[in-house]
């Protein structure tokens, strides 16, 4: 990394009084977190199952549960890591207002960030919720009937409970996706971190901000497709990248 990278980041920043982080799975992969959608990601060994598919037939919801504490040990050990920290800094410093986050793992939450600031636009997988009341739900003691009797998770009131995630061919959360779309258009930086930004319609948000007056910044570490029209771009590590940035360890 050069010194030129960072101090450049620096600069846009110390110059910015209103940002938008907008994280998408790079951010989490540098503390353990598989990716789901790149070559070699989880996506690419099993196919996803599609909402409609989980709501219909009991296989596919108990395939689902399987495949989420089958996941469990990786989430449990996942811990923050500097590129968290560093976003988590911004906010302590008022300088971002929101977090506009593509990931499930609440790592932004375990970093210090308020859950109000945190904006989930595919929801969160640590924990679940009934899909007709919204009961909510802790994977723990949802694992242990799964595990000792393989009891698919259902609610008292009668519906499915799933991971509280956006799952292919569900809905997009109206109340985030609201909030995610007036904080960029206040945005005068829009910090793009570890997101490819090809998954609609989360990736409208980065465009929506520079066609708004704001300035871009993507830090990632494989190119976009819209580096071309971002005020700076760093093909770089996130944690260290923007730890240094911010004097963040």
């Amino acid at each position: 990394m050069t010194d030129q990278d960072v101090a450049a980041l620096r600069d846009i920043i110390a110059a910015s009084d209103r940002i938008v982080v907008f994280t998408g799975a790079g951010i989490s992969t540098e503390s353990g977190i598989p990716d789901f959608r790149s070559p070699g990601g989880v996506w690419t060994r099993q196919t996803p199952i599609d909402f409609s598919e989980f709501m219909r037939s009991d296989a596919a919801r108990r395939e689902s549960w399987r495949r989420r504490f089958e996941m469990e040990p990786i989430l449990r050990q996942a811990a923050p890591n500097r590129g968290h920290r560093a976003v988590a800094e911004l906010v302590r410093r008022g300088k971002a207002r929101a977090v506009i986050t593509q990931n499930i793992d609440g790592l932004h939450q375990d970093s210090g960030i308020p859950d109000d600031r945190v904006i989930e636009l595919h929801g969160n997988t640590t924990y679940a919720h009934c899909l007709e009341c919204h009961q909510r739900y802790e994977i723990e003691d949802l694992r242990v009937d799964f595990e000792r009797d393989r009891i698919v998770p259902h609610c008292a009131c009668g519906g499915w409970v799933k991971t509280a995630t956006v799952s292919f061919g569900q809905s997009m959360p109206v109340q985030a996706m609201q909030r995610a779309e007036s904080e960029t258009l206040a945005a005068d930086l829009f910090l793009a971190i570890g997101s490819s930004l090809v998954v609609w319609p989360a990736a409208g948000f980065p465009e929506l901000a520079k066609r708004n007056g704001a300035r871009l910044v993507i830090l990632n570490l494989q190119a976009t497709g819209l580096d071309d029209i971002a005020d700076l771009v760093l093909h770089r590590q996130i944690g260290d990248t923007l730890g240094a940035a911010l004097d963040v360890h």
